[in-house]
C-alpha cells in the first residue's frame, strides 16, 4: 500500500513538474497551427434604431450561415435569414455569404459571393438578391461572365441595384423575381475604366467603390480614368505554365503621367448620355480623392487634390446644371491626409471636418458656405479617428490618447465645442480600445488588446461602458499565450537630444543581466504607420518574441515621421526627407542604447523590416555599416523613383524639383557601403512594391562586388503568403540565417 502510496505521489509531482515548465514557442504554432490566432466578430451590422445587431452564425442542419438578430434588452437571438432560404433554384448548397447588404426598407438582401481577388482584396463576384417577402432569390447579371461583377449597392429607394462589370456600370430594376438589365456606360476597357479605380488610387487613396448614387435614385456620379500614357509595368508568372505569361499593369511611377481621372453624372433613363464636369486643371496631375452626395440633394460634394497633394480643393457640383463652386480649401506646407470624417449637420447648415492647422489633428465645423470653421476639439492631442457622430444629442466621438501616442482611447465631446471632452474608455485597461458604435449611440461593440492581451470583443453601454456581454474573450488563445511564460514587452524611451522616441524591447527567457546580448531591431520607418504601439502585435509579435526565445533581445524604436499621434510637426518635418532623418534618428537611438545598457552587445546589432522596413533596413545596413552587423531586408523599394506617384510625391514632393532627397532617399545610392550580412528577400509577383526593386539593388551590389544572399518567392505578392507553405518556409529561411550570421545568446 506504502509503496502504491510513493509511486502516486511521484507521479503526480511529476505531473505538476511538466504541466509547470513553460511551453516553448515554435514557428509551426505560428504559422502553421493558428495556435495564437485570436477570432474575431465579423459581418456586424447594427439596425437602424440600434437596439439589436446582425451576425452570421454557421447553420449546422444545410451548411452555410444564418444571419441572426441579436436583441441587446433581451439578450435573445433570432435567425433573420435562414442558410436554407439561400440555396438558389437547381441548387443544393447555400450560397457562401462573404458580403451582404440590406435594402434601406430591409425587404430584400444582397449576397456577395463567389469572390476572387483583385490586387490587395477579392473585389470581384457574383451577388444574388433575396426578396424577404416573397423567398425568391435572383442572381443578378444573369449571362455575365461568372465572378466579374464588382461593388453592387441598392439605389436609396430600394428598386435598383448598380454594380460595375468590367468597367461599366450597369442598372438592374427589380420586377418580382425578375429583373431587368440597364447598361448606363458603353467605353468601359482595359483603358477606360468607370466606377472602379486604378492601382494607385485604389492603393493610396483607399478607393474601391467608384461610383454613388443620387439621393432620388434617379443619377449615379462616378469616376472615369483614362490609363492611357500611363507607364506599364509587366510582371512574369514563370511557374503556371510552360511558356511564360506577361501580366501588364498600369502603374505610374514617381514623376510619371498619371491616369486622366474625371467625374460624370448619368441618368437612369433608357437613352443614358454622360454629363462631365470641368473641374479645373490638368486632370493627370490633380487627383480627385473624395465624392459624396450632400444629404437630400442634387449637389456633389468633390475634394480635388493637386500633385503634390499639399492644397485640397473642395467643390460643390450641381448635377443639374454641372457648375461647379469652389467653396473651401485647405492647405498645407508639406502635405495632406483624406481623414474621411464627414458629417452633416441637421438642414445641411454644416458639416464636419479634420484639420492640423493648429499643429495638432482636431475637428472642426465647416458652415455649408465654406465662409466659418470652428473648433470642436483643440488641445495638444491628435484625434486618432472619428467613431461616431449622434446629431440628435450635439456628440462626437472619437479615438485619441493624450497621454501616450502608444494607447487608443474613446473620447465625446459636444459638437459646438464648448465643453471638456469626456473620456468614456474606463481608467485602468492600458492599451488599445476600438469602437463600433450603435446608430442610437448607446450601445458598442468594444474591442480592447494590449501587447500581452490578445483581443477581447464585448458588448457595452454607453456612456457608462458597462459590459452588457462578453462577445468573444479569445481565452483560449490567452491561455496559450500565458503558457509560453514570455517575458513581458518593455517599452521605453530614448532621447537622442533633438527628439525622444518610443521604443520596446523583448528579453531572453533566462536574460541574465550581467551578459551582452544581440540585438535585432524591427524597424518600418516611413509614413505609413507605427511598429511602437501598445496592442496585441499578431503573428509579427510573436515571431519577435520567438527570436527572443532563441538568445535574442528584439527591439523596435520609431523614428520621427512615422504614423503615430504626435502633432503634425513629428509627422511632416520628414517632408523631402524619407529615408534620410528617420534613418539618422534610428542610428543616434541605437548608438544611445549601447551606451544606457550594459546588456547590449553593440557588436552584435542586427536590423530587419517589410516594405518601407526594407527600405530602412537597406538604408541603415548601407549607411551606418559600423553600428548594424546584419539585416534582412523584405520586399524594400531601394530606389524612390521606382515606387508609385501618389505615395512617393506626397512624402517627397516631385523627382524634378526634389532631385537631391530623391538621391539620399534611395538606399540603392549607398550600396557600396555595405560591411555586414544582409539578406534580401521579395515576391517575384509583388504588384506594390516591384521586383524590380530587388533586382536593381542586386545588381548594385554585384557592380560594387559586395558579398549578400537573396531569396525570391514566385508569385508572391506584397504579403508573401500566397500558395502552399510560404509564411511558414519564409521564417524559417530568416530564422536560419539569424542564426548563422548574428550568434545568439547571452556572452
Amino acid at each position: 500500500m506504502l509503496k502504491k502510496i510513493i509511486t502516486s505521489t511521484l507521479l503526480l509531482a511529476l505531473t505538476v513538474l511538466c504541466w509547470a515548465q513553460p511551453k516553448e514557442l515554435s514557428l509551426e504554432d505560428i504559422y502553421k497551427n493558428g495556435t495564437y490566432a485570436p477570432r474575431g466578430i465579423t459581418a456586424l451590422r447594427w439596425s437602424d434604431d440600434g437596439k439589436s445587431f446582425y451576425t452570421l452564425q454557421r447553420n449546422e442542419e444545410v451548411g452555410g450561415l444564418d444571419i441572426v438578430l441579436n436583441d441587446i434588452a433581451t439578450g435573445n437571438k433570432s435567425v433573420a435569414i435562414s442558410a436554407t432560404q439561400l440555396i438558389p433554384q437547381g441548387e443544393e448548397k447555400p450560397l457562401i455569404v462573404e458580403n451582404y447588404i440590406w435594402s434601406p426598407d430591409k425587404s430584400k438582401l444582397l449576397i456577395y459571393t463567389n469572390s476572387k481577388r483583385v490586387w490587395r482584396l477579392n473585389t470581384k463576384g457574383d451577388y444574388y438578391v433575396l426578396d424577404i417577402t416573397t423567398g425568391d432569390i435572383t442572381k443578378l447579371g444573369k449571362g455575365l461572365e461568372p465572378s466579374e461583377m464588382m461593388f453592387a449597392k441598392f439605389s436609396p429607394d430600394g428598386e435598383k441595384v448598380a454594380y460595375v462589370y468590367k468597367n461599366n456600370i450597369y442598372v438592374e430594376n427589380f420586377h418580382g423575381n425578375h429583373t431587368h438589365r440597364h447598361q448606363l456606360t458603353f467605353d468601359g476597357s482595359d483603358i477606360i475604366i468607370n466606377g472602379n479605380f486604378d492601382w494607385v488610387y485604389e492603393e493610396e487613396l483607399h478607393q474601391h467603390d467608384g461610383f454613388r448614387w443620387s439621393p432620388d435614385s434617379q443619377q449615379i456620379a462616378y469616376w472615369q480614368f483614362d490609363t492611357e500614357g500611363t507607364g506599364t509595368f509587366y510582371m512574369i508568372n514563370n511557374i503556371d505554365s510552360v511558356y511564360s505569361e506577361l501580366i501588364p499593369l498600369p502603374y505610374p511611377k514617381a514623376g510619371t503621367p498619371n491616369s486622366a481621372a474625371r467625374v460624370g453624372i448619368v441618368d437612369i433613363s433608357h437613352n443614358p448620355q454622360t454629363r462631365w464636369f470641368d473641374i479645373p486643371g490638368d486632370p493627370r496631375n490633380n487627383y480627385i480623392a473624395r465624392i459624396d452626395f450632400v444629404p437630400g440633394t442634387d449637389e456633389l460634394m468633390i475634394q480635388q487634390l493637386n500633385r503634390l497633394q499639399n492644397t485640397n480643393s473642395v467643390y460643390y457640383g450641381n448635377t443639374h446644371t454641372m457648375e461647379l463652386n469652389n467653396f473651401f480649401t485647405e492647405k498645407d506646407e508639406a502635405f495632406l491626409d483624406i481623414h474621411d470624417y464627414i458629417h452633416w449637420g441637421k438642414d445641411n447648415k454644416f458639416f464636419t471636418w479634420t484639420s492640423e492647422r493648429d499643429g495638432w489633428r482636431h475637428l472642426y465645423k465647416v458652415s455649408k458656405d465654406g465662409s466659418k470653421i470652428e473648433p470642436v476639439t483643440a488641445g495638444e492631442f491628435d484625434v486618432v479617428e472619428v467613431v461616431n457622430v449622434d446629431m440628435k444629442n450635439g456628440y462626437i466621438y472619437y479615438i485619441a490618447s493624450p497621454e501616450s501616442p502608444l494607447e487608443r482611447y474613446l473620447f465625446r465631446t459636444k459638437m459646438n465645442g464648448k465643453c471638456k471632452a469626456e473620456r468614456l474608455t474606463p481608467v485602468g485597461e492600458i492599451g488599445h480600445h476600438s469602437y463600433n458604435i450603435a446608430p442610437n449611440s448607446k450601445y458598442a461593440i468594444h474591442t480592447f488588446s494590449n501587447s500581452e492581451t490578445p483581443a477581447r470583443y464585448e458588448l457595452v453601454s454607453l456612456p457608462d461602458h458597462k459590459v452588457i456581454k462578453v462577445m468573444q474573450d479569445n481565452q483560449k488563445v490567452a491561455e496559450n499565450y500565458a503558457a509560453l511564460q514570455v517575458p513581458a514587452k518593455e517599452f521605453f524611451r530614448v532621447d537622442i537630444g533633438e527628439i525622444v522616441l518610443d521604443g520596446w524591447m523583448i528579453k531572453p527567457s533566462d536574460f541574465d543581466e550581467t551578459k551582452q546580448y544581440p540585438v535585432i531591431f524591427y524597424i518600418y520607418g516611413e509614413p505609413w504607420t507605427s511598429t511602437v504601439q501598445n496592442k496585441w502585435g499578431g503573428n509579427n509579435d510573436l515571431w519577435s518574441r520567438y527570436l527572443a526565445q532563441e538568445g535574442y533581445i528584439v527591439m523596435s524604436v520609431d523614428p520621427r515621421g512615422v504614423n503615430t499621434p504626435r502633432g503634425r510637426h513629428w509627422r511632416k518635418c520628414v517632408y523631402g526627407k524619407v529615408g534620410i532623418i528617420p534613418p539618422d534618428d534610428h542610428a543616434k537611438a541605437v548608438q544611445k542604447i549601447i551606451e544606457t545598457y550594459s546588456f547590449v552587445d553593440g557588436s552584435r546589432i542586427g536590423i530587419w523590416g517589410w516594405s518601407g522596413g526594407g527600405s530602412s533596413t537597406a538604408h541603415l545596413m548601407f549607411k551606418y555599416p559600423d553600428i548594424y552587423s546584419t539585416g534582412i531586408a523584405v520586399a524594400g523599394v531601394y530606389s524612390q523613383y521606382l515606387y508609385d506617384t501618389i505615395y512617393q510625391e506626397r512624402y517627397m514632393g516631385l523627382p524634378s524639383t526634389n532631385p537631391e532627397g530623391y538621391y539620399n532617399g534611395s538606399p540603392i545610392n549607398f550600396a557600396a557601403n555595405l560591411k555586414g550580412n544582409l539578406m534580401l528577400i521579395h515576391g517575384t509577383g509583388d504588384d506594390n512594391v516591384h521586383y524590380q526593386s530587388m533586382e536593381m539593388l542586386v545588381n548594385e551590389l554585384i557592380k560594387q562586388n559586395k558579398i549578400f544572399s537573396m531569396l525570391s518567392y514566385p508569385m508572391r505578392a506584397h504579403g508573401i503568403y500566397e500558395r502552399e507553405n510560404t509564411t511558414y518556409h519564409l521564417y524559417q529561411s530568416m530564422l536560419k540565417y539569424w542564426l548563422e550570421n548574428l550568434p545568439a545568446g547571452g556572452r
